[in-house]
């Protein structure tokens, strides 16, 4: 059995995918578009900037020995051998990631393509027990799309230049596959930001817009504070100067609990925090559909 060094390692984890295409299987490579490429078996993983992202199978990396490991099921000192092989590919004259690929501040995303209707993500957000007018809302805005070729809601965050810096997908089958796209910057996780003193904090995308949703129901405005994820709270609190309450919409769970007297506790000496679970159901998009149960048998009854 070979055996490799560290620094042997390190080289070829340096590896883009694209570089490794070109080298050993240049028909298997695919231009999409621009600086896009997907491959000819898989033409759901998607290749830009340095990073890939399999849209069909939920996961991505930046490497080749992540294609070899992930996708092809090699061995790592199978995939090692293939990228140690300098007949090929010359490891020290190959492209490296560097550091301005990897680093928070110039990562790539990696968008899925849009369909040119969001007929799937409205019917399965719909489903869900979310307002229609919330979602065509998110839709204008660019915050939610649908993707091509599986349908799968997009929910998009933007940086403080308004350009898209986070990607989280979520199939619309019913199936639980879900996760971030390539290249997502977490400060910028999915948000409604509108102005208020409050910042609403959730544990997902399909919860915030549930709780909007129930904003509407109890007061017709569902607008009037802004809404986020718990991974972009950091950058809220130092970015967002008016805020000075924090309420936690977080899941009515053990971790759901855990995590909220952990946030509570690190944030109480600068914000008033409040601990606002559901009142029952295991999250906000628990509680609303069982409101709107409660809403239709009351229909019902007075028919």
């Amino acid at each position: 059995m070979p055996y490799y060094t560290e620094e042997q390692i390190i080289k070829a984890r340096s590896i883009d995918l694209l570089t490794y295409l070109q080298t050993y299987e240049p028909t298997e490579l695919v231009h999409v578009r621009g600086n896009t490429y997907c491959t000819r078996d898989h033409d759901s993983l998607k290749i830009s900037n340095g990073k890939w992202m399999w849209w069909s199978r939920g996961f991505g990396g930046s490497s080749a020995l992540d294609y070899l490991i992930k996708v092809k099921g090699l061995q790592f000192m199978d995939a090692m051998q293939i990228l140690t092989n300098d007949r090929n590919l010359a490891l020290n004259n190959a492209p490296v990631l560097g550091e301005s690929r990897q680093s928070k501040g110039n990562r790539k995303l990696l968008l899925p393509d849009r369909s040119e209707t969001n007929c799937e993500v409205i019917r399965y957000l719909t489903s869900r027990g979310i307002d229609r007018e919330i979602i065509k809302a998110s839709i204008d805005e660019g915050l939610l799309y649908e993707s091509l070729p599986y349908h799968n809601c997009i929910f998009v965050g933007f940086d403080e230049s308004g350009n898209a810096a986070y990607a989280f997908y979520r199939a619309t089958t019913g199936e639980r596959l879900m996760g971030e796209a390539t290249g997502s910057d977490k400060r910028y996780s999915f948000r409604i930001d509108r102005a208020g003193s409050t910042l609403h904090v959730f544990e997902s995308a399909i919860d915030l817009l549930s709780y909007a949703t129930i904003m509407k129901m109890r007061t017709g405005e569902w607008r009037a504070e802004p809404m986020v994820l718990p991974i972009a709270l950091e950058n809220m609190t130092q970015n967002q100067t008016q805020i000075n309450t924090i309420a936690l919409h977080l899941d009515n769970d053990y971790a759901g609990k855990i995590a909220s007297d952990n946030i509570a506790l690190q944030l109480c000496g600068d914000y008033t925090v409040r601990i606002e679970p559901p009142p029952y159901g295991k999250d906000c998009n628990d509680y609303l559909q069982q409101l709107q149960r409660q809403k239709h048998s009351k229909q019902m009854g007075r028919e």
